[in-house]
């Protein structure tokens, strides 16, 4: 990892003078080249307002950032960064894999402008084998793996773990239920009946028995099934040669459970046991990048992830930068195939090997067993591309049509949707949804607890008024919103005329101009496809019931009603759940615990005394006294 780093900016932000703006390009980078070293490292351009344009490492720091002063044979990407270049930044390493790791590292953190981006990079879920508890539990993870038990993965998605559980139980029955409700339970519960657990809670297994089942799933989910079908089979045929016909028929079942699960791979991977196969297709200027996984022999899933770069970037160059970012929270396999041929590949593998305890080796297939998967997933890769193209030009379509509807001057890049939920007045929060050409843009959901406290309950218009004056105040505060892409081109409210004109005085108010601005309500008897639109320069107008810009505006509505009473409802949930524990100082998650356990309810322990505070494990003198104190402060 990177150690002992000397962190150096080259040149300062430049000012102002009285000549001219500051300078920047090829000048800045020119200056910055008489005191760079010649050791590895990652450099950073800064734009005027510092923000990082790109970030880049190299083996010679000096010889890699002169290239960008020559200005010949570089791409029009290259010519604007360099162009609006007025700093420079660099952090030497002491070795050039070392000077990967950072890039990776900063990139992920800083996403600048110019460099090829991961946008969706979750983590991935496990299956876990719970090993901290007398019977094992195997369950559902994701997160960092700093649990004790066995994780094995990881899988494409969720739901692709919650598939292969069900599949296991029917074959290895282990419990799935949390501790809690273990040590609670008096009788078998559902799953026992459905034969998808041995119920160990009340004793209807052995000790044996069951740790003999976990092996069996540790061994399955290890690419040993074979040997577990011959034991299961051999298992089957005595029980029947001893006429035990229940247990024959368990093994039958247990059996017919594997052959399904393994029926299910529909791509022969006997000669890839570990690997993730990486594939890239590159369509319109666009790339798409389908990774699969392969654990144990078994396909775990796959999924498909759209880079964000600019045109003309070649796809081994996209595959490059995927693989930096991609592996820097999750640890890679030892073998990682790819579609194109990787820069510097023994440097990127020496890399990703520093975040595992094993090599790793990256391979391009070419022929064989091998090439055949990489097909299927260049195959897969190119499908998902070519539905994307064909999403985004019907979205394009649909933000054309509402630009028409609206008047608006421009097709929107960005539509922001509000709306409102409470229970008369209680727990009131307001949301926001955006939308724009990729669709639903969920990362810049947000939502807004309602602070004013001199609203009347259920006070709607006060309540929209409240939330589009904290957005667009802080919107105007922030000058690079509109370069950004934050700046909305239309909003949308989820209301009539009343909560339209409410929206018009803010934006009054504020001085806000040049954002289109509408009102959506509900038709009567809340029909859909009978919704009435208000303009901002009031008129109305409803559009026939199957026109696709009104089913595109429901979508929009029905999303912001979806996200606010989501909002709400965990807000009041958290409400509930709150006791008057909650605001005592020193008396935390664990002490409020205790003390519920020992007394059984929040206003029991309001009403204890000190003596009896201290009986609770966990609570000293000086804190019982303090919670004492707290129910107290009035005697």
């Amino acid at each position: 990892m990177v150690e002992r780093m000397a962190f150096t900016a080259m040149p300062d932000a430049p000012q102002a003078t009285s000549d001219g703006p500051p300078r920047r390009g090829g000048g800045v980078i020119r200056d910055a080249l008489k005191t760079l070293p010649g050791s590895p490292g990652v450099y950073r351009m800064l734009d005027d307002k510092g923000n990082v344009l790109y970030v880049g490492k190299a083996r010679n720091l000096r010889k890699r950032v002169s290239s960008y002063a020559a200005g010949r044979s570089q791409t029009n990407r290259i010519l604007r960064m360099v162009a609006a270049t007025v700093a420079l930044e660099v952090v030497t390493t002491h070795t050039e894999v070392e000077a990967l790791l950072l890039e990776s590292n900063l990139i992920k953190k800083l996403k600048p402008r110019y460099n090829i981006l991961l946008r969706d990079d979750k983590s991935f879920p496990y299956i876990v084998i719970r090993r901290d508890h007398a019977w094992a539990q195997i369950g559902k993870y994701r997160g960092k793996r700093n649990k004790k038990g066995e994780f094995f993965g990881p899988f494409a998605t969720a739901g692709a773990v919650n598939r292969t559980i069900s599949a296991l139980q029917k074959a290895f029955p282990l419990r799935s239920c949390s501790d809690s409700i273990f040590e609670s339970r008096t009788r078998p519960c559902l799953q026992y009946q459905i034969k998808r657990c041995t119920a160990p809670c009340v004793g209807r297994i052995s000790t044996e028995n069951y740790e003999r089942i976990v092996d069996d799933v540790r061994d399955f989910l290890r690419g040993h099934s074979s040997g577990i079908q011959a034991r299961l089979s051999k298992g089957m045929t005595k029980a029947a040669d001893g006429r035990d016909y229940e247990m024959a028929a368990v093994y039958r079942d247990r059996i017919q459970a594997l052959t399904q699960i393994q029926a299910r791979q529909d791509i022969n991977v006997a000669n890839v046991p570990e690997a993730d196969v990486i594939a890239a297709h590159q369509e319109a200027g666009q790339t798409c990048i389908q990774v699969f996984f392969f654990r144990a022999g078994q396909n775990y899933g796959n999924r498909a992830y759209f880079p964000s770069h600019t045109q003309n970037v070649e796809p081994a160059e996209v595959l490059s930068a995927f693989l930096g970012q991609f592996y820097a929270n999750k640890p890679p396999p030892r073998l990682i195939l790819t579609s194109h041929d990787v820069d510097s590949r023994s440097l990127v593998e020496e890399a990703l090997a520093t975040r595992t305890d094993h090599k790793v080796r990256l391979v391009r297939p070419r022929r064989g067993a091998k090439a055949d998967l990489m097909r299927h997933a260049q195959a897969n890769a190119r499908d998902a591309l070519r539905r994307r193209l064909a999403e985004s030009a019907s979205q394009r379509k649909l933000l054309e049509s509402v630009a028409k509807l609206f008047e608006l001057e421009t097709t929107p890049e960005r539509i922001e949707v509000y709306d409102n939920s409470h229970i008369s007045g209680t727990n009131a929060v307001g949301a926001m949804i955006v939308a724009g050409p990729d669709g639903l843009t969920k990362n810049a959901y947000r939502k807004f607890n309602i602070k004013s406290t001199d609203l009347a309950p259920g006070d709607d218009y006060a309540m929209m008024r409240e939330v589009l004056t904290r957005r667009f105040s802080r919107l105007l505060k922030e000058d690079e919103a509109r370069e950004s892409g934050q700046w909305p081109d239309l909003v949308l409210i989820d209301g009539g005329a009343g909560h339209l004109s409410v929206a018009r005085e803010v934006f009054a108010d504020l001085g806000v101009a040049n954002v289109g601005l509408a009102a959506i309500a509900k038709g009567p008897d809340r029909n859909a496809g009978r919704e009435k639109l208000f303009l901002a320069d009031g008129a109305q107008m409803m559009l026939r019931p199957n026109d696709p810009a009104l089913y595109f505006l429901q979508r929009l509505r029905d999303e912001a009603h979806r996200f606010a009473i989501g909002t709400h409802r965990a807000k009041r949930a958290q409400a509930i759940s709150r006791s008057a524990l909650d605001d005592v100082p020193g008396v935390g998650a664990k002490r409020k615990r205790a003390l519920l356990h020992h007394f059984g309810s929040a206003a029991a322990a309001a009403q204890a005394g000190s003596a009896d505070l201290e009986k609770v494990d966990g609570i000293s003198t000086a804190v019982a006294k303090r919670i004492y104190d707290h129910f107290h402060s009035d005697d």
